[in-house]
């Protein structure tokens, strides 16, 4: 099978490139002709006001990529489009590409932002879903994307835009959410549930279970608000037993949270920053098992998957999609998003019953063999593509 492959690189590096990365390489493994079409958002920093002015009407429709597709599809004539991210410089108009050629597409709903212009449903230390409920100009007027309202507003007629002349519906032959919560989300919203498939991300290569339960507690991510590490070492400081935290990962939050950190007098917290994928999944062998605070739905977070892989336990917030992928008491601990005293209690918990816990990691590590691998993956992967194929 000959596919083509469309991703917008985002400005900073994050789990959408590993993931498109990693289904490039499991296609090739398999056999599979594999083309890309790639740009970056690093597109953006480059030229005049004027040309930044036209970057945003860009965003809406890309005249540029329109007809690099277009040309790609006439030389190389894929079987397949899987398209993984359009934001900001490829945009939607590459649908109608597809479309006039008949090439069948598949596109992978990574975050939510056709119900949200800054991707999350987060604002403000918590979920909003202001966008679905009162319309896309709630956005706008909180300037929830990078902080501004005019980049906000042209993010939001984008999604108004492609709405309401059912770009998506009509073009997209298969979609792939990466969660049932999220499929739920995206059906409520008005997507055709139909055409909805759901396939998590998965982890590759395997890393190998753990030989022995670790020795300290982790979080790997990035450091920004939504991610709850602030709720995380507030926990810490109302823990009572002395458990050593590594912190893996970098972001705006970092100076914030390190001085939050020096503040509460915590010891035994130790900041990383970011480390290679092989680094830290050796630093995920060696937890005894990893924190996901979030106080956002999240979309599927990588690193629980390649914990899964490494037979470690997650304690993370009853909330959204993670919810669903932790299971509270058989491969993980739930606690609520947002509740420091919850999460020092759970924490204490997992702490305190390392058998239980030994156990959960090797529940894990059979949930990965079933859902997160390559094999099953690739198996899901091409399931979705024939079902887009005859759409």
């Amino acid at each position: 099978m000959k596919i083509l492959q469309v991703h917008n690189f985002y400005q900073q590096p994050g789990g959408e490139d590993v993931v498109f990365s990693q289904e490039r390489g499991l296609l090739e493994s398999k056999g599979h002709e594999v083309i890309t079409y790639t740009r970056s958002n690093h597109e953006a920093q480059a030229g005049s006001l004027l040309d930044r002015a036209r970057m945003l009407r860009s965003i809406v429709s890309s005249d540029e990529s329109r007809r690099q597709v277009t040309d790609l599809l006439r030389a190389r004539k894929p079987d397949l489009v899987h398209i993984h991210n359009t934001f900001m410089m490829i945009s939607p108009s590459i649908y109608d590409a597809c479309a006039a050629l008949g090439v069948p597409t598949v596109l992978t709903l990574h975050n939510y932002r056709m119900l949200c212009p800054s991707t999350t449903l987060y604002r403000n230390g918590e979920v909003c879903e202001e966008c679905i409920d009162g319309g896309l100009a709630r956005g706008v007027m909180h300037g929830c994307y990078r902080e501004s309202r005019l980049t906000t507003a042209a993010v939001a007629m984008m999604i108004q835009i492609h709405r309401s002349s059912k770009t998506w519906d009509r073009h997209v032959g298969a979609f792939i959410a990466l969660t049932e919560f999220a499929k739920q989300k995206f059906i409520d919203n008005g997507l055709p549930s139909a055409k909805i498939h759901v396939k998590p991300n998965f982890v590759a290569p395997d890393p190998g279970e753990r030989e022995r339960a670790g020795d300290y507690a982790l979080f790997v991510g990035r450091l920004s608000p939504e991610k709850g590490v602030a709720v995380l070492l507030e926990a810490w400081g109302k823990l009572g037993v002395p458990v050593p935290l590594k912190i893996v990962g970098d972001g705006p939050s970092r100076a914030e949270l390190q001085s939050q950190a020096e503040r509460l007098g915590l010891q035994g917290v130790e900041f990383l920053g970011r480390l290679d994928g092989a680094e830290a999944r050796e630093t995920i062998k060696r937890a005894g098992f990893l924190v996901i605070p979030s106080l956002w739905y999240e979309g599927f977070p990588l690193v629980i998957a390649e914990s899964f892989a490494c037979g470690v336990p997650v304690v993370g917030s009853r909330l959204g999609s993670m919810e669903e992928i932790i299971r509270d008491g058989s491969d993980g601990v739930h606690f609520t998003a947002g509740d420091a005293d919850d999460l020092a209690e759970k924490m204490r918990w997992a702490w305190t019953h390392p058998a239980e816990m030994e156990e959960f990691g090797r529940s894990a590590r059979r949930k990965f063999e079933a859902h997160y691998s390559p094999q099953a993956n690739y198996e899901a992967l091409m399931d979705i593509y024939g079902k887009a194929a005859s759409a």
